[in-house]
């Protein structure tokens, strides 16, 4: 993290552009992303998914869920996910690969169902429950999008010259919350490269991505962050539906609210608009928000 006048430091030289090296190093890390999320088939309905060598004592939540979805993508011929349900069952090792057992439930005229289990150690660690649907005509409303400041004019994250994503606090980050806050948290958020044509792809990373900031949420109220050691803090599921197609390398409003914490766990629910208004994603997560020492 950063102070802010580094923050505002940042932003200025964002505003200009970044320079060759500095965008190259952007898409290098979105390249190493995709790639992680770019699956190995090793045999029929069965992936294999690598875990980036970082020093994490448990891979991040968000990997596991777009990796299972791309699993579940592969073995559907026609149609968008729509939605997806899915559990965290035990803490991943990052020093191994995922595999990946999709079951393919049903493949109906409209719809298509699959189940993806990821195994590592002998022991499912994550379930998956997708499906999709082949495009059809149908009433349409949609909430409006909450006031939010244009991305170009909030702060440069320290570090986000080398991250795969480009994310810009609209409400306060984690840094230096000392007191309780509204329980509503805002963030801008798109690739911090350019991405093929491919939905699939950027259905698969918005999803990696909207486990970034969900759970920290849950925190605002009662003044403290992610950031805090006293805290213990884990994803238990995690629910998303579709509304419509987007681009991840473009602009996403994540509007992000708490209703509850209750039990050492806390519940935090999220829209997803595009730049132009139109919302194209809702999420809800269930965590672990446990006190620890």
């Amino acid at each position: 993290m950063q102070d802010d006048s580094a923050e505002q430091s940042d932003s200025r030289r964002d505003d200009a552009g970044p320079g060759p090296g500095q965008a190259r190093r952007r898409q290098d890390a979105l390249d190493a992303v995709v790639g992680v999320l770019d699956l190995e088939a090793i045999e029929v309905n069965i992936f294999r998914g690598a875990t980036p060598d970082e020093n994490r004592i448990r891979v991040f939540g968000g990997q596991v869920a777009g990796q299972a979805l791309v699993a579940a993508a592969r073995t559907v011929e026609r149609g968008t996910v729509h939605s997806l349900h899915a559990y965290f069952l035990r803490p991943g090792d990052p020093k191994i690969p995922i595999l990946y057992e999709v079951d393919r439930i049903r493949d109906g005229r409209s719809f298509t169902t699959r189940r993806v289990i990821a195994i590592q150690h002998g022991r499912a660690i994550f379930q998956l429950a997708a499906s999709f649907h082949g495009a059809e005509d149908g009433y349409q409303h949609f909430d409006p999008m909450p006031a939010a400041p244009d991305p170009e004019t909030l702060p440069v994250r320290a570090g986000a010259a080398g991250a795969a994503l480009d994310i810009r606090y609209v409400t306060a980050g984690p840094l230096g919350r000392t007191e309780p806050l509204p329980p509503t948290h805002r963030v801008w958020m798109r690739a911090n490269g350019a991405l093929p044509d491919d939905p699939v792809l950027h259905t698969c990373l918005l999803t990696y991505a909207s486990d970034l900031t969900l759970l920290d949420t849950t925190l605002l109220p009662h003044g403290t962050s992610v950031l805090d050691p006293g805290i213990m803090m884990a994803s238990l599921d995690h629910a998303m539906w579709f509304h419509g197609p987007f681009r991840a390398d473009e602009w996403l409003l994540y509007d992000q609210h708490t209703p509850a914490a209750t039990g050492a766990r806390g519940l935090a629910t999220g829209r997803v608009f595009t730049r132009d208004g139109r919302l194209v994603a809702s999420v809800v997560q269930e965590g672990l928000i446990r006190r620890v020492g």
